[in-house]
């Protein structure tokens, strides 16, 4: 399918820019910031609150938005992406108050240690006590521990399924489902997407290289589960899981064939390619208003999870 016109657009507007390969990481992460410009008005919300959560090394931010209503609420931990080097929770907000008037559940936005200062596994020990943090804590601020879900997009779709991983198997909190935007799955894969939508599509390959190789420091094995997801030796027992990938993008391969894996292990799964879109939309729908059907199949795939859980049976 061709290139949404205000892909092209994007595109277009950013082709004198130079691409993160070349880029140093105060620069990439000027960029990834710079999203803002491109999302809608702030949503109102009944409630944000800003604290922290202990992580392996210390106190780290975590802001919670609380919508409107009755709680308890339902929970959706919240990952933002940005290969593991740019992305807080300033770029992701937008997102996150739509994800919680429209789903009617808290976000609760996590942030964590960044590469290259940090380097794995910082980033997943992070989210993961950020996710026992919530599971312990939520219900202060009327959130219901007993119905969380992970989600996450690009870098974080990847810390989103490693924390379902271990959440398996460390004793983590259960969890209702999974919901995983773009995840970058595979460091280096070598994929028919990776040589197709090499150059030219927001993220290059050189530039999802250049991510990979400032969180892997070197000697780090790229087949550890908890770097990539897919090398897990079991997948049984995992959430239920909805895979949102763009047609146009380096990481679309390695992602389906993520989900191909989950539905081989039995588990629930929904993978949803959307066509004429890329990597990163999902940020800026003032831009690129197609992103809203990402949100449209996160928000309703999150509502459908929850609900049984409402009824009082079990997923």
């Amino acid at each position: 399918m061709p290139l949404d016109s205000a892909v092209q657009t994007l595109l277009e507007q950013m082709a004198g820019l130079p691409p993160f390969e070349v880029s140093t990481v105060q620069d990439a992460r000027a960029s990834t910031a710079a999203f803002v410009a491109l999302q809608e008005p702030h949503r109102q919300v009944a409630r944000q609150v800003d604290t922290t959560y202990s992580g392996p090394t210390g106190e780290l931010p975590i802001r919670l938005y609380v919508p409107e209503g009755a709680g308890p609420f339902p929970v959706v931990a919240y990952f933002h992406g940005g290969g593991f080097v740019t992305g807080d929770l300033v770029v992701s907000e937008e997102l996150c108050r739509v994800l919680a008037n429209d789903v009617g559940a808290i976000v609760a936005a996590v942030g964590y240690r960044l590469a290259p200062e940090h380097q794995f596994p910082a980033a997943t020990d992070d989210t993961f006590a950020a996710l026992q943090w919530i599971a312990d804590n939520v219900a202060t601020f009327g959130g219901d521990p007993t119905r969380l879900a992970v989600h996450g997009d690009s870098a974080g779709g990847n810390l989103a399924a490693v924390a379902a991983l271990r959440a398996r198997d460390e004793g983590g909190p259960p969890l209702v489902c999974q919901a995983l935007v773009y995840p970058v799955i595979e460091p280096y894969a070598n994929t028919p997407s990776r040589d197709e939508f090499r150059e030219g599509f927001v993220v290059n390959a050189a530039g999802m290289d250049w991510f990979w190789n400032h969180y892997l420091a070197d000697g780090t094995d790229p087949g550890n589960p908890y770097v990539d997801p897919s090398k897990a030796q079991d997948l049984t027992g995992l959430p239920p899981t909805l895979i949102v990938t763009m047609e146009n993008e380096v990481s679309r391969d390695e992602a389906e064939s993520f989900g191909a894996q989950l539905v081989e292990a039995g588990v629930p799964t929904e993978v949803v390619r959307i066509d004429g879109l890329v990597h990163g939309v999902y940020w800026i729908t003032a831009a690129v208003p197609r992103g809203n059907e990402i949100r449209a199949l996160v928000v309703r795939f999150l509502i459908e999870q929850f609900a049984p859980t409402l009824e009082g049976s079990v997923q």
